[in-house]
Order: C-alpha cells, then structure tokens, then sequence
C-alpha cells in the first residue's frame, strides 16, 4: 500500500526523472538513504514501470501528429496479433488503441510532414487488409502530458 510520501515521490519523478535522489529527499522531508530505498521498492513493486527521456518533437523533425481511425472486417487473434507486429514496427506510429464504438483502432503517428502519412498508410495497408482507414490531422496540440494521476496508486 502507498502512503502519502510514496504518492509525492511518484509525482515528482514522473515530472522530472533526471531529479537527484538528494533533491527528491529534500521535497519529501526524507533522508537520501530513506528515498532511495522507497524508489527501489516502487521500482520493484511495479509501480515505477521505467525512466525516459521526453524528445523536442519539432527538433527531432517530427512536428505533425495525425490520427488514423481503422475499421477491419478481421477480428482473429491471429490478424489482430499480425496489425500488432506490423505497427510496432513503424516509429512513427507512437501509440495505438483499441476501441469500443464505430472503429476499432486509433493511431497516433508523428511526422515530418502530413505529405508522410501517406508512406505510413501503404506501409501498413501492403502487409494487412482493412476494411477502412480515415486521418485526422493534429492542428493544435491543448494538452500534452505523460504524467498520471497518482492519488488512485494502491
């Protein structure tokens, strides 16, 4: 079970992982020792998945996000788990769900270009049938986290 000083560690890491054990400490009222046994136990607990570093999308060159809805008339797990295969290797897809509703999935894909989309589009169509695949484009983006709610954490 979380206490309230697992919480605020969890928080402030998911903000900022680069954070020094030491400054973390400070922030929770802890000894550095004390912190760091607690982020070894969220670490193994599961709780702490990984650490990553979060890119500049426009330095990197991929500035623009489009939002591919996919129907199938397919859904085997054997199609399902070759549609997995195929997307997860293209970088530019960079997360994919399955929904409830009138599609089955949705793609987040970033780009160079929205003239790029389209290589994307045949790289998965060649290798997989689909019933229907309609793009929206990203014009603005309001919100832009990776960071979860910790209060529900059990």
């Amino acid at each position: 079970m979380l206490d309230d000083r697992d919480r605020r560690i969890l928080d402030m890491l998911q903000k900022n992982a680069g954070i020094s054990v030491t400054d973390l400490a400070e922030r929770v009222a802890l000894s550095v020792s004390a912190c760091s046994r607690r982020i070894q136990r969220l670490e193994e607990s599961g709780h702490i998945a990984r650490r990553i570093i979060v890119l500049d999308r426009e330095r990197m060159g991929v500035p623009t996000t489009v939002f591919a809805l996919v129907k199938t008339a397919h859904h085997s797990d054997e199609w399902t788990e070759a549609f997995r295969r195929i997307i997860s290797d293209i970088p530019e897809i960079v997360e994919a769900h399955r929904l409830t509703g009138n599609h089955d999935y949705i793609l987040k894909i970033v780009l160079p270009r929205v003239e790029h989309y389209d290589v994307i589009y045949k790289q998965i169509v060649r290798k997989l049938e689909l019933f229907d695949v309609s793009a929206s484009i990203s014009m603005e983006e309001l919100k832009h986290g990776m960071a979860i709610p910790v209060s529900y954490a059990l």
